[in-house]
């Protein structure tokens, strides 16, 4: 397929097949159908979007976020409109639609490999987004936590109380020590068992902290005995929270090591403006 082709293809595809609605793209079938050379929009539906809704059954996702049914209003010949039936269709839904076509076709192969490149980008895009929420927990539980510290310091007056209660917290979040949750996650002696909790852990122990630190001050705790009872109160309650909902904490696997997350995320950033050419090279 020669670049100008490819380039035509790309502007058709993105330019007049794409549209948006409330910031959500979508791709209309009978558009993608005339552009993957279909004649008919029976045939159409009858072989690649019936294929393709079933692919989409099979990977697990819910079709009908995929494939959805809407009606519009078409030009006839004579001048009048007619009502017609057609789809909105996801990125997905058109990488698998294109998928189940003649790759002997060009438009069909730049199809099949258009939307497997963009939906795997959008995977990425995902995939960073989702790490970069977990590192934001992180450094948030991190800063909690040296408020817990700073508050049990200034109204115990000693802040070695600190590990003790946060101890106390994990054992009434996860049902287990914080030294059995380390030995489940495998999470070396020298490290926080936060720096491989998954999102939701650290969101959960960082609610709970929160209100510890809260009611340590609205009710003038000055004790390490009340500072934890009202911690161990607050991960419980959270605990339970979590487990009505279906998710219990000590069961979730261990996520990667946030700190290889956060080197990752910070040297994609680098490369990236580096590549836009917003960091000039050392002179």
């Amino acid at each position: 397929m020669k670049t100008e082709q490819i380039r035509q293809l790309t502007d058709t595809f993105e330019a007049h097949a794409q549209r948006t609605e409330n910031g959500v793209e979508y791709w209309l079938a009978r558009d993608i159908q005339h552009l993957l050379g279909y004649a008919e929009w029976r045939n159409f539906c009858n072989t690649a979007i019936s294929k393709a809704k079933g692919a989409c059954e099979l990977s697990g996702h819910a079709v009908a976020d995929h494939f959805v049914g809407v009606n519009k209003m078409v030009q006839l010949g004579s001048g009048s409109q007619r009502e017609v039936e057609d789809l909105m269709l996801t990125r997905y839904a058109c990488y698998l639609i294109a998928q189940n076509g003649d790759p002997r076709k060009p438009a069909i192969a730049f199809a099949q490999t258009y939307f497997a490149v963009q939906t795997r980008r959008a995977e990425l895009i995902e995939q960073r987004l989702l790490e970069a929420e977990r590192v934001s927990a992180r450094r948030k539980l991190s800063q909690t936590e040296k408020e817990l510290s700073h508050v049990i310091y200034e109204q115990t007056g000693d802040d070695r109380n600190f590990g003790v209660i946060r101890s106390k917290g994990d054992h009434a979040l996860f049902g287990k020590s914080t030294q059995a949750m380390k030995a489940k996650w495998n999470v070396p002696d020298n490290r926080p068992l936060a720096d491989f909790a998954p999102t939701i852990v650290l969101k959960a122990k960082d609610f709970a902290a929160e209100i510890t630190i809260f009611n340590a001050r609205e009710h003038c705790m000055s004790s390490e005995q009340a500072i934890s009872s009202e911690h161990v109160t607050n991960n419980d309650a959270v605990r339970r929270t979590l487990i009505e909902r279906g998710i219990r904490p000590e069961q979730l696997p261990a996520a990667e090591d946030v700190k290889k997350v956060e080197r990752r995320l910070a040297a994609e950033q680098k490369k990236s403006l580096k590549n836009s050419g917003a960091l000039e090279p050392d002179s």
